[in-house]
């Protein structure tokens, strides 16, 4: 009876260590974490400024703002996405250009420019390996103007700047990262992005407004 159990012991030792091998994998695996469908949260601190060109009347100083909204990215297999979203988005810049009231004279402004932003972006994604992967997008962002305050030196508040800013802005977005893997159906996002707008931004030297976004979100 003890050589029967004894060589019963020895047969299935192999299937053990081989069932254990293959869950350790899965856990490890990309399949760990891959949903055909992911929705997150996030919150990204940017660093706007206006780039006036070759217009050498103006000056601009960049600025801290910052976006949050939803994410959403669709899974065409287990590298690639399409990523998109609902952000609200303000922008802030400092400018120097010419005063419309004094002649050869200059006045300081802040923008205030706010806007309902959404990404259009695909998405690259290495494999799952050890809790984490790393992603590169590109795309284009489609904003409409929510809300546009300037502020004039010496005033002691802003002001609505009506149609002086532009209603839509488009804009080019590179960016990468990291995704940390925290729970079966939970991700943490840290990454990078440059936003460079391509449209008006405002009518005063007709400049363009861009940002770098440092990006922080949880997907669920």
């Amino acid at each position: 009876m003890q050589k029967k159990t004894i060589l019963f012991l020895l047969l299935a030792l192999p299937f053990v260590f081989s069932n254990h091998k293959g869950l350790a994998q899965d856990y490890y695996s990309s399949t760990y974490q891959y949903k055909p469908i992911s929705l997150g949260i996030t919150f990204s601190p940017n660093i706007g400024w206006m780039r006036y060109g070759d217009n050498d009347e103006y000056e601009s100083s960049p600025k801290f703002g910052y976006a949050y909204g939803l994410l959403a990215d669709f899974a065409f297999s287990e590298n690639y996405y399409f990523s998109t979203g609902l952000l609200i988005n303000t922008l802030n810049t400092e400018t120097s250009g010419p005063s419309p009231e004094t002649t050869g004279g200059t006045l300081d402004r802040d923008y205030r420019l706010q806007y309902a932003e959404i990404p259009i972006a695909v998405k690259l994604k290495s494999t799952m390996r050890y809790f984490r992967s790393y992603y590169g997008q590109f795309g284009f962002t489609a904003g409409l103007k929510l809300n546009a305050k300037e502020q004039e030196a010496g005033a002691s508040s802003r002001h609505s700047m009506g149609s002086s800013a532009d209603f839509l802005r488009l804009a080019l977005q590179i960016g990468g990262g990291v995704e940390w893997q925290l729970d079966h159906n939970l991700v943490m996002m840290t990454g990078l992005t440059f936003n460079n707008g391509f449209t008006r931004a405002v009518r005063a030297g007709e400049p363009r407004n861009s940002y770098i976004a440092f990006n922080f979100g949880i997907f669920f």
